[in-house]
């Protein structure tokens, strides 16, 4: 694969070039994305626009992930006259829904209650540390042995992008020590649908020109020049009508719609102090708490991207469940309710649905060592905007808070109302890499109706 070599950087290698000296044609644009994947994406942009879709407001979906499992009891499921033992510490406070109680630690998420739905019934996900479940509706096990790609790369694959220089599916996700918890990949579909990931290179790279000294400018410029060179000293039958494909590659570089997407720094910061800036650090061995990536999540959504997954927290309190919490889900309370309401005052909570869940829930019976274990039967899950039905609580588990006791809620249900409110039958047929038509989920799942009826 041909070779760009730009500037030298401060951090060199022994051949005196830096990381960040060189760029390969087949990875050229953000996050690995290939020039054949901003080929299809602006293809894509403009079916849409012939079909008159590009006027109307494109809907999208903000996923965050909490890996290890959130204790739904001492959550959005709170068993106040449990026996001592499983009711757990905290008390439950009134909410902006008639009747409906969360915990203490949640007061924020309390007062917008009335634009989100929880799912207190949800079922069918097993005991399994992984995010492969939630974001592929698969079993890690079955996911990687068939190729089962990440319900975001299903999304790019069928509405392709809204904007040609915007990733239909970018992934904030970091890289995680428990590697199961990691972002599945685009599967079957293959290259072309993998997401768009953003780190500290490619953020530099993405600078808007208004930005950046006449120096770095002009070298992105000689760029272009050498892709010029370049083709001259190939046979033009090789290299056949790629100008143009080598062009809107560079267009992507310098173009300043995602870098400014990127940049918290246009943003108000009384907002971003409503937010919670929160830390890069990572928990255990899941994800960190930042809260800057549920802000970055709204600008990317809005700028154009169908999807955007934020991995968060990290939940597995098998040991002092009470403690982590009450140094954890302030932190939670502040930046979901700050995504809400965002949405709302912005308007897009006709359009952008947000689900927060992860793998599974906690035991109801408290442990030694003052924790929850892993308990797969039934769990909690939150959901806000997409136009859809909010201000209320689906479903209800036992006095114990251990098994689904009105209206369970299938977990591959949630991914199919996710899938629906983007306008993608979730029972479509995609086509595998052996062209083998497979369906995007099960025929039994079906959109929650009390969501989207």
């Amino acid at each position: 694969m041909p070779i760009l070599w730009g500037p030298s950087g401060s951090r060199g290698y022994c051949d005196g070039r830096s990381r960040r000296s060189f760029l390969k044609i087949g990875g050229l644009a953000m996050g690995g994305l290939s020039l054949p994947d901003l080929f299809r994406a602006e293809a894509a942009s403009s079916q849409a626009k012939e079909k008159g879709t590009s006027s109307t407001p494109h809907h999208s979906v903000i996923m965050v992930y909490l890996s290890g499992g959130l204790a739904h009891q001492d959550t959005f499921d709170l068993k106040p006259n449990a026996p001592e033992g499983i009711r757990g510490e905290f008390k439950p406070i009134a909410s902006r829904i008639p009747g409906v109680q969360v915990g203490e630690l949640l007061p924020r998420l309390a007062t917008v209650m009335d634009k989100i739905t929880v799912i207190r019934s949800l079922v069918g996900l097993r005991d399994e540390h992984s995010s492969f479940q939630n974001l592929t509706g698969f079993p890690m096990s079955q996911s990687q042995r068939e190729g089962k790609p990440h319900f975001g790369s299903v999304i790019a694959h069928e509405l392709g992008a809204v904007d040609p220089v915007v990733p239909p599916f970018v992934d904030l996700f970091p890289v995680m020590q428990h590697r199961p918890y990691n972002t599945p990949g685009s599967g079957f579909l293959g290259h072309a649908y993998r997401p768009a990931r953003v780190d500290g290179d490619d953020l530099a790279l993405l600078r808007p020109p208004a930005n950046m000294s006449r120096e770095r400018f002009d070298h992105r410029r000689d760029l272009l020049t050498q892709f010029d060179q370049f083709r001259r000293r190939v046979d033009s039958a090789e290299i056949g009508g790629m100008d143009d494909v080598y062009r809107r590659a560079f267009d992507v570089l310098t173009s300043d719609k995602v870098a400014r997407a990127l940049d918290l720094e246009q943003e108000d910061p009384r907002l971003r102090d409503r937010y919670g800036v929160g830390s890069a650090k990572h928990l255990g061995d899941g994800a960190p708490m930042w809260n800057d990536q549920l802000l970055t999540a709204r600008r990317l959504v809005e700028a154009g991207a169908r999807c955007v997954t934020v991995a968060y927290g990290f939940w597995d309190t098998h040991g002092q469940n009470f403690k982590w919490l009450r140094d954890h889900l302030p932190l939670f309370d502040q930046g979901i309710s700050a995504l809400i309401e965002d949405l709302h005052a912005r308007g897009l909570d006709r359009h952008v649905t947000l689900i927060v869940w992860g793998e599974f829930g906690r035991s109801p019976k408290i442990n030694k060592d003052a924790g929850r274990d892993h308990w797969a039967p039934v769990n909690s899950a939150l959901l806000a905007g997409g136009g859809m039905n909010v201000g209320q609580v689906i479903g209800s588990t036992d006095k114990l808070g251990g098994s689904a006791a009105s209206r369970p809620v299938h977990y591959l249900d949630v991914l199919a109302t996710l899938y629906h409110n983007l306008g993608i039958d979730p029972h479509a047929f995609i086509r595998d890499q052996a062209d083998r038509p497979v369906s995007i989920l099960p025929p039994t799942t079906s959109p929650i109706s009390e969501l989207v009826g």
